[in-house]
């Protein structure tokens, strides 16, 4: 039952909540949209390295934001540190989670197809 649900899982859902804190309400860098979110966070099983996959909504440059959330890891980590009861806190690794756009543009090809294979417009699930 212990493998269940690993330590890194726990602390990786735990930086996940912090981070989201501390990007709403203390991190104040230009370069970072209030319109970007913490979507996931890996952390390998040493606890060394957290990979946090973000997501910016809107027209903002994902790579200004990326360059001004690598430039602020240390004070992040620094304040994750204070937050979290750990040894040492892992090194955080940001990437960009593009996997809603990819669901957006499936969906959008599912649609098409659909439409496609009905032209006249008739909904494929009704009992005509």
């Amino acid at each position: 039952m212990a493998n269940d649900y690993p330590r890194s899982f726990r602390v990786a859902d735990q930086i996940q909540r912090e981070l989201s804190q501390l990007l709403r309400f203390e991190l104040k860098d230009p370069r970072i949209s209030d319109m970007l979110t913490v979507s996931e966070v890996e952390v390998s099983r040493d606890l060394s390295v957290a990979t946090v996959f973000v997501t910016v909504m809107g027209d903002d440059d994902r790579k200004e934001a990326l360059k001004g959330l690598n430039s602020a890891s240390g004070f992040m980590r620094k304040q994750l540190a204070a937050r979290l009861k750990l040894r040492a806190v892992p090194i955080l690794r940001f990437r960009y989670d593009d996997s809603a756009e990819k669901g957006a543009e499936l969906a959008a090809l599912i649609e098409k197809a659909v439409r496609d294979d009905h032209p006249n417009g008739n909904d494929p699930n009704s009992n005509d």
